[in-house]
């Protein structure tokens, strides 16, 4: 079976076909960048309306001749994520659907990005750290048992998550004080290693939740207030600083949750999981509490229409109801509200 995934919730579409033995054919995507503003919806929107057709046009051609006669179900992500770009997705992927009469299944977004870790890193049953532009969230698979009475599908359940922004929000909104541009992750990640002080910022955790609102006000005021003649706070200081105070944060918070629960695993997954900063983190508290850090390569990280179509084969095997015509997008759909029907 070949499933056509496509992935739409933010600054990047992505489009993917997978085989049932989980082997990628294709894997093609275009990403939004700024210099200055960040994502601005309508602009995001029209990035996605330019680049979508070629996108799936160099998807078909590198998975060979023919495929799309060969395409049994079609995957789109259908949330969580901004309405508009969702709403666009959908609609690309329902006439595609009618066009080709084949089922469109609708993926949850948060889901894909675990499942997807799951596959690469052969995860049995492991803590998840997922962390992006929007989400921060430790998270747990219970399986149901598909019967009795209450007829329990298996879910993932958030055991911590920040009460405020996401962890990639947090980095994006940071990078553009400083005038990095967007993505802000990786240009903060290079002006870090120029810092040699570390700043003191507020470090706000309970249990296994986190807040980073206040991280950043500091930050924000630290940054507006420097006078280069009195302060020795300097931007790189400043990038250093608040990497190791927000990935210490998720690193604590994901500690807990392995103790809590008594998990031996714990599975990277999120655009933000990138960073070697955090990766180092997490792979020195796992060794030293005898668990395993495990990550999948960047580009199952970042957002890909690989994962999408990976949990499109998933819903098709486990016989999830496809997607009907009255379909819509759900921008606030949460990883534990989905019924996980797949073993």
């Amino acid at each position: 079976m070949l499933c056509l995934g496509f992935e739409c919730t933010a600054h990047t579409f992505g489009a993917a076909i997978v085989d049932s033995s989980g082997r990628f054919l294709s894997s093609e995507k275009a990403s939004f960048i700024s210099t200055g503003k960040g994502m601005v919806p309508r602009e995001v929107l029209t990035f996605h309306k330019a680049h979508a057709s070629a996108v799936l046009d160099r998807t078909l051609a590198a998975a060979g001749p023919d495929v799309v006669e060969k395409i049994d179900a079609i995957a789109i992500s259908q949330g969580p994520g901004i309405g508009t770009l969702l709403h666009e997705g959908l609609q690309t992927a329902c006439t595609l659907a009618d066009t080709l009469d084949v089922p469109l299944f609708g993926i949850n977004h948060a889901v894909a990005h675990l499942e997807i870790g799951r596959k690469e890193c052969s995860a049995k049953d492991p803590v998840y750290l997922y962390v992006s532009g929007g989400n921060t969230q430790l998270l747990i698979r219970e399986d149901g048992d598909g019967q009795g009475e209450k007829n329990r599908a298996s879910r993932y359940h958030i055991v911590g998550e920040t009460l405020d922004i996401g962890i990639g929000n947090l980095l994006d909104k940071s990078a553009r004080l400083l005038g990095l541009g967007f993505p802000g992750g990786p240009p903060l990640y290079e002006l870090s290693l120029k810092g040699k002080n570390f700043v003191e910022l507020p470090y706000t955790i309970k249990g296994m939740d986190v807040c980073f609102s206040g991280l950043y006000t500091a930050f924000k005021n630290r940054f507006e207030h420097v006078d280069p003649k009195k302060d020795a706070v300097v931007p790189a200081d400043l990038a250093f600083s608040l990497q190791e105070v927000a990935f210490d944060m998720v690193c604590e918070a994901a500690e807990r949750a392995l103790s809590h629960f008594e998990k031996d695993e714990l599975v990277l997954a999120g655009g933000v999981a990138c960073s070697k900063v955090l990766q180092e983190k997490t792979k020195i508290m796992c060794q030293e509490r005898g668990a395993k850090m495990l990550v999948p390569e960047n580009k199952f990280l970042t957002d890909n229409g690989a994962m999408i179509a990976w949990n499109g084969i998933l819903a098709l095997q486990g016989g999830q109801k496809p997607l009907g015509p009255d379909a819509k997008a759900k921008p606030d759909w949460r990883a534990d509200d989905v019924a996980v029907v797949w073993p």
